[in-house]
């Protein structure tokens, strides 16, 4: 998990890579490449102890009640245990909305937790008391769009921190059948290549696709020790029931399948056509 951890530091170094344009044939033309889309930190949301982001899906309206994505083990009532399911539950947490540059412009307030689990998934999400026409009008802040559909292995992306605002660049290197974490079990985890060498405080944060702009998973652990399938040591196991640990690599769960889930009015509504989620 990557709630903070106690005397945790911040690195305030970031590092990067210069890469060598690729040159094409004289004779043959080329595409022209993939515009990457210029991420930032607008939209993304500090918790307490946690990073998330104020997200729609493709058909949410402007007058619909706002959500905030983040983890399950985010939850201020604490880590479900494998198998529940928290729907519709009362709440008043507040989050701090960034601008682009990583300000705090706001502060936003929650109405409910819509949904959070840590079965199949680690995710929360919480419906606000604001709509996103009024976040929008008062603070100039858009949401960020959940992709509807799987990310791509290979994918730039990054992830982006409301907490530490802090931002890691890195790729889709491949996705785990199933991610076990002491009690709990994840499908389909996106795992990142290694750049991404996220830290305590970027449990929630969004993972930004640099190629659309949108939301295409969240970030939820990594294997700090090398620890096999433990609490903060989590491991892969594929088809065949073969155990991989990967020392150092991190880890997100997809947001795709959220979208089917989200109906009129951004209600969650775990009977709709195509909702996979766990239900309580």
């Amino acid at each position: 998990m990557k709630k903070p951890l106690a005397g945790a530091l911040l690195s305030l170094l970031l590092m990067g890579a210069a890469v060598a344009p690729a040159v094409a044939a004289p004779s043959a033309p080329t595409a022209p490449p993939a515009t990457a889309v210029a991420v930032n930190f607008a939209g993304t949301v500090a918790l307490s102890n946690c990073s998330g982001s104020v997200v729609r899906a493709p058909a949410s309206q402007p007058n619909d009640p706002a959500l905030v994505l983040s983890n399950g083990h985010c939850l201020e009532t604490g880590f479900p245990a494998a198998g529940e399911v928290v729907k519709d539950r009362p709440s008043s947490r507040s989050f701090s909305l960034l601008n682009a540059s990583g300000s705090k412009v706001a502060t936003l307030r929650a109405s409910k937790i819509a949904y959070g689990t840590m079965t199949d998934t680690d995710v929360s999400i919480y419906q606000l008391t604001k709509t996103y026409a009024q976040i929008q009008s008062q603070y100039g802040i858009t949401a960020l769009t959940l992709n509807d559909v799987r990310p791509a292995q290979g994918s730039a992306i990054k992830v982006v921190s409301g907490y530490w605002k802090r931002m890691y660049s890195c790729n889709v290197d491949g996705f785990a059948h199933l991610l076990k974490e002491g009690d709990w079990t994840w499908k389909d985890s996106v795992r990142y290549t290694p750049s991404c060498n996220t830290i305590g405080g970027t449990s929630g944060s969004p993972v930004i696709d640099t190629t659309t702009g949108k939301v295409v998973a969240v970030n939820n652990t990594g294997n700090e020790d090398g620890g096999r399938c433990t609490v903060n040591n989590p491991c892969e196991v594929d088809q065949n029931g073969t155990v991989t640990v990967r020392q150092g690599i991190n880890y997100a769960q997809e947001t795709y399948t959220i979208v089917p889930c989200i109906g009129p009015g951004n209600k969650i509504d775990l009977n709709r056509p195509g909702c996979l989620l766990p239900k309580p």
